[in-house]
């Protein structure tokens, strides 16, 4: 179909209005940019339900070092470990710069920055805001912030469907909005869309979570990391609430523990108990659920009064779903909470498609590994925006408006596929079935339905974590429960995961014949 082409003058399209691509406007300024968030300017986004905060070496007894190590240590031998030392070395200076941003950071009475510990972290080292509404407080200086600067042309409401790509490179995005498609002629494109968690029936995440971002790069053609490492919190709230609210991981770091329905502790003989790696902690939560065991979450000891002081968000969350969280347990299970792979990123946020960039929880820098560490994933967002500007910056482009006729695929629904994705791809994992998700996956992803970009990016991460045939971080085989000695990055593309899918659905009924 023709599109209606709006000349932006070549300015850089920043697809997505989270911390990722909020910051990435604001570095670039005062070069012009147009900002797309698919829905109002602080609603949808990841970034703005975060409760836990950032990760930054700034205390008097911490280290980069130190912060490189846990980093290490949770990423489970696939960390890239000069993009690790980058970061932690860069992440002081991205507090402050968010502080000049506008962000109010929690402070103690002498002044000093007010830092939480969280699982698997070595030291106190997590900078919140407004306690434990980081993420929205960060959402609210941002989006002051991006509003204030004129270079900054921010599109409510428009949703980014698809990616023009001539002879190898970005030369427009197609996007729709309520007065109907429209093509945004440009030689840089940058996704900042957030997360899969939308994929999945139990999620922190929002709904409209559901991988658009990686749907729009394999649509044209680049190359993915890691994408079967799902991270799980393991402590949501449990309820019919979606998203589902987070218990944040600052509560165990304040001593709360967990406990089954008898009130014992199962996590007691576990290598750093509540604060272990938070796949441990997801799959030992998990196990008891199976079981059939409800599982809880107990502040009464180690906050009691204090915790409607401490953590007012969650407070009030628990009381909407009739707890007392200073005087009852809370009851929790695990939800869909980040991804650690995404499209495969250089140092400067470049992926494999010439004038794509991409950046915060939609990319895989190689930070996060096989299992982030708490609290790196802001920071990681605040770093890296930086990077990506700078290197848009750098790039010269060519300013051709022109009319461009695209395909413009329907909104992306995944409700239909959630069953399918939280069965296939949840914390315990196996052949049989991956296998059938991947057949299942495979017709929808094929037709042009709402639910075809989900399926396509669920479909991707299903061949991922087939191909992964081990145990690490928060990727976990029932069929293939060890670990193997030499870790391996994995890389894929929505073509060779189609062929594989296709290999497989073709096989499949000759095998329940044979049954």
């Amino acid at each position: 179909m023709s599109l209606d082409v709006h000349d932006i003058g070549g300015a850089p399209v920043i697809i997505g209005a989270g911390v990722a691509g909020l910051m990435t406007a604001l570095h670039l300024a005062p070069e012009p940019v147009v900002l797309l968030s698919n829905a109002g300017l602080g609603t949808g986004a990841c970034s703005e339900l975060a409760q836990g905060g950032l990760a930054a070496s700034v205390g008097g007894e911490d280290s980069p070092e130190l912060h490189l190590c846990d980093t290490l240590a949770a990423g489970d031998g696939l960390c890239d470990v000069m993009t690790v030392r980058r970061t932690v070395r860069a992440a002081p200076e991205a507090i402050r710069t968010l502080e000049r941003f506008g962000v109010a950071f929690d402070r103690r009475a002498d002044g000093a920055l007010r830092l939480g510990l969280e699982a698997a972290h070595s030291k106190r080292r997590i900078v919140h805001a407004a306690g434990d509404a980081t993420g929205r407080e960060l959402v609210r200086a941002l989006i002051a912030a991006a509003r204030r600067t004129a270079s900054i042309t921010i599109l409510e409401n428009v949703e980014a469907r698809r990616l023009i790509v001539e002879d190898g490179a970005i030369i427009a995005v197609v996007a729709a909005g309520c007065t109907g498609a429209i093509a945004l002629p440009t030689r840089r494109a940058v996704l900042a869309t957030g997360g899969i968690g939308g994929l999945f029936s139990d999620t922190t995440n929002p709904p409209g979570s559901c991988g658009q971002g990686l749907a729009l790069a394999a649509c044209a053609g680049a190359e993915f990391a890691d994408l079967e490492f799902v991270q799980f919190h393991p402590t949501a709230l449990e309820g019919p609430r979606r998203p589902m609210p987070l218990v944040s991981e600052a509560v165990r770091g304040e001593g709360a523990v967990l406990v089954d329905e008898q009130g014992e502790r199962f996590l007691a003989e576990t290598p750093g108990g509540e604060l272990a790696p938070r796949d441990v902690v997801a799959r030992a939560v998990w196990h008891q659920l199976a079981l059939g065991r409800r599982v809880f979450l107990d502040a009464r000891q180690c906050l009691g009064l204090r915790f409607d002081q401490r953590f007012p968000a969650i407070a009030e969350l628990c009381r909407q779903a009739g707890i007392d969280p200073a005087t009852e347990p809370i009851p929790v299970r695990p939800a869909a909470h980040y991804h650690m792979g995404g499209v495969a990123v250089d140092a400067a946020g470049r992926s494999s498609i010439e004038g794509l960039w991409a950046c915060g929880e939609v990319a895989c820098t190689g930070l996060h590994g096989a299992n982030r560490l708490a609290s790196n994933s802001l920071i990681e967002a605040a770093v890296t925006a930086s990077w990506v500007a700078e290197s848009l910056a750098d790039v010269s482009h060519t300013r051709r408006p022109r009319v461009c006729s695209a395909f413009v695929p329907q909104r992306p629904d995944a409700s239909s596929i959630r069953p399918i994705v939280s069965a296939a791809l949840g914390i315990i994992r196996d052949s049989e079935t991956l296998r059938d998700g991947v057949t299942t996956l495979l017709p929808i992803a094929a037709h042009d339905s709402a639910a075809s970009d989900p399926a396509l990016v669920a479909l991707m991460i299903a061949i991922a974590a087939l191909r992964r045939e081990e145990s690490r971080g928060s990727h976990y085989r029932s069929d293939f429960p060890g670990r193997d000695a030499d870790a391996r990055l994995s890389r894929l593309t929505l073509r060779s995961a189609i062929q594989t899918a296709v290999a497989l659905s073709w096989r499949a009924p000759t095998r329940s014949t044979m049954a």
